[in-house]
């Protein structure tokens, strides 16, 4: 039972940092630089955190890595319950993380345009920081669309939490409901988008910040129940 208990201790750690890391970038650096619908004020706050833009979108990318590697490790602790619901779940995160990353090119092509290192003396400073808004814009519309990804791999992370038997019933149970309540905040804000800002805090927070911090918590602290008999992740890896 010790190479389990690894794993999944390995997982914690490595869960615990895609929180950090996409925490500070998409939490905090993201929010302070948009702002919806005002393109003085987007530009403006480019050009005075540029900085801490650049720090944003390393963090971002690294974020990125960490969670296809949490995914992997994951998959190999908890692949002898179901393999395809393991598989399905890493390439969800895949698909999360590619899409993720793909915006942070246009985070970081805002930056560019709001700054002037891109010349476009042409349009004018008015234009320059339109553009600016409408690449941010695209991120933050785009990281909303990962958030479909980021939603789905928390329903086969339930399920084969729940059948494993290694994991509280009800924590398996709750991340698949927080996957359900990442999507519907993204059917949500795209369908009524004035509904989505007075539900999100009460629709997505307290559901994925309960159901993930106790995953990550669990993952650290206990790792995963050794009083059940299970087969070695070690020897189904080995067979496979």
């Amino acid at each position: 039972m010790n190479s389990p208990k690894r794993l999944a201790r390995l997982a914690g750690a490595l869960y615990l940092a895609v929180g950090v890391l996409g925490g500070f970038a998409e939490g905090f650096v993201e929010p302070a630089m948009y702002v919806r619908g005002d393109a003085a004020a987007t530009a403006h706050n480019l050009v005075t955190n540029t900085a801490l833009v650049r720090l944003g979108v390393v963090a971002d990318l690294a974020d990125q890595v960490v969670f296809v590697i949490l995914a992997l490790v994951l998959a190999a602790l908890l692949r002898h319950v179901h393999r395809g619901a393991a598989r399905a779940m890493a390439v969800l995160v895949v698909l999360a993380a590619a899409v993720a990353s793909l915006n942070v090119a246009f985070e970081y092509a805002g930056l560019q345009v709001a700054t002037g290192a891109v010349d476009l003396s042409s349009l004018g400073t008015g234009g320059s920081h339109a553009l600016a808004l409408l690449l941010l814009d695209t991120q933050h519309y785009g990281l909303l669309a990962a958030q479909v990804f980021f939603g789905a791999w928390l329903v086969p992370l339930g399920y084969l939490a729940l059948k494993s038997g290694w994991f509280p019933k009800a924590l398996g149970v709750l991340l698949v409901v927080a996957g359900g309540c990442y999507l519907a905040d993204v059917m949500t804000a795209f369908l009524l988008p004035e509904v989505a800002r007075t539900i999100h805090p009460f629709l997505v927070i307290p559901c994925v910040t309960i159901a993930e911090v106790w995953m990550v918590f669990y993952l650290l602290i206990v790792g995963v129940r050794t009083n059940r008999s299970v087969e070695p992740v070690e020897r189904v890896m080995a067979t496979a």
